[in-house]
């Protein structure tokens, strides 16, 4: 079945197989049970080493916070700090300007990048599976839509690539150019404190002229097309960001101000390694006193800490429940007591991953805060209680 819609077109492809038989399923479950196992047990590693790094970094960054020396000036070298764990402000300065030759454009910046779409056709699919006469059909509705896209798609997996054939490779590349030489005052910065200005704005277009005569410009977009307002299959679209301005602009402003936190090295701000075995190598935006910088760092510690737990927690989840599969699989002849087994087994893979998950955290305490480990492992027993507590009494007999 065909049908368009502007530039939207759609077909639906029905395909049909017959219902998987016990054994097949029961196959099917083993292997489950297999790759549960394996994302059960990454969960542990996970869980455990999540707090190691943790407790080591929140370490590290009070050690930091102890050990660090506000420079007075930017301008000047103090032999005095060699070695030693700085803190200094001031703009982003760079040698040179950064250029792309193939669009006359140029700018002070630590990086420039170059992002190019092309317009293109994409596939989307919609599945649906149902039982019919003893067989099990899937309807598949495919829609094709024409959009701009930085990557190219490959039109050859499409399900029908007749009429939605997309070109191989685009014309024009994406590229980021990173200044070689980012300084703060007199002090020059090391790559990995390089590599943390990342905050990229879309740079304005609007005082620059077309570069050649096929290629047009349309807002904050060079168009290498016919008709930018109309673009046909293949035609392209170039766009253009910056990160950290270093030197004054007319129209974007004052260099970009940071505040950095590492070791000084000559003239060089290089990682600093503690003695909690943690590397301290620290770039913001803006102006900010040492306290403001060391929270910021701990709150950043302890959004990933969280992000991490939930991770494992949610594979230990996953890994109790694929192992648990083959009860759902054994009563799947039977529609009521396959839906009760369904729900307790979810019940039991949150009660055990929530146990085993805070029983792990305490471990990967234990030797940093052991009191704290103490009352994590006894809150790990809370799940278990609570879901004993709502057995009725004779099901406990």
């Amino acid at each position: 079945q065909f049908s368009d819609t502007g530039s939207r077109k759609e077909h639906v492809k029905i395909t049909s197989e017959s219902k998987p038989g016990f054994l097949e399923r029961l196959s099917e479950t083993s292997g489950g049970m297999l790759l549960g196992l394996v994302t059960f047990l990454l969960a542990f590693y996970l869980l455990f080493t999540n707090e190691g790094r943790a407790l080591r970094t929140a370490k590290s960054l009070d050690e930091g916070l102890s050990l660090v020396v506000p420079l007075d000036t930017i301008h000047s070298i103090s032999q005095q700090n060699e070695g030693r764990l700085v803190h200094l402000s001031g703009a982003l300065s760079t040698s040179k300007p950064l250029f792309d030759p193939s669009y006359g454009l140029s700018i002070q910046a630590v990086k420039l990048k170059r992002n190019v779409e092309m317009y293109q056709w994409v596939e989307y699919e919609d599945s649906k599976e149902y039982e019919e006469n003893g067989e099990i059909k899937k309807e598949t509705k495919y829609s094709y839509n024409t959009e701009w896209k930085s990557e190219v798609v490959n039109s050859r997996n499409f399900d029908k690539e007749i009429g939605h054939k997309n070109p191989s490779a685009m014309a024009v590349e994406s590229f980021t150019a990173v200044s070689p030489n980012v300084q703060v005052g007199s002090f020059v910065l090391s790559k990995g404190l390089v590599d943390k200005i990342d905050d990229f704005k879309r740079l304005s277009l609007a005082n620059l002229e077309d570069p050649h005569a096929d290629v047009t410009r349309g807002g904050d977009y060079f168009y290498h097309s016919e008709n930018p307002r109309r673009p046909e299959v293949g035609d392209l679209r170039v766009s253009f960001f910056y990160a950290g301005l270093s030197g004054d602009d007319p129209h974007l402003g004052s260099a970009d101000k940071v505040t950095v936190i590492a070791r000084q090295r000559g003239d060089q701000l290089v990682p600093y390694h503690t003695k909690s075995g943690d590397v301290l190598e620290i770039l913001h935006p803006g102006d900010l006193s040492v306290e403001e910088v060391f929270q910021k760092e701990h709150q950043s510690n302890t959004m990933k800490t969280w992000a991490l737990r939930g991770a494992g927690w949610l594979s230990m989840f996953v890994g109790i429940s694929l192992m648990t599969r083959i009860f759902y699989t054994l009563v799947d002849w039977f529609p009521v007591v396959r839906d009760l087994v369904n729900i307790g087994l979810k019940a039991f893979a949150f009660c055990v991953a929530t146990s085993l998950s805070l029983l792990t955290i305490s471990v990967g305490w234990l030797f940093y805060r052991p009191l704290w480990a103490l009352l994590i492992g006894l809150l790990s027993v809370v799940p278990v209680l609570v879901a004993k507590s709502r057995v009725p009494p004779k099901k406990q007999q």
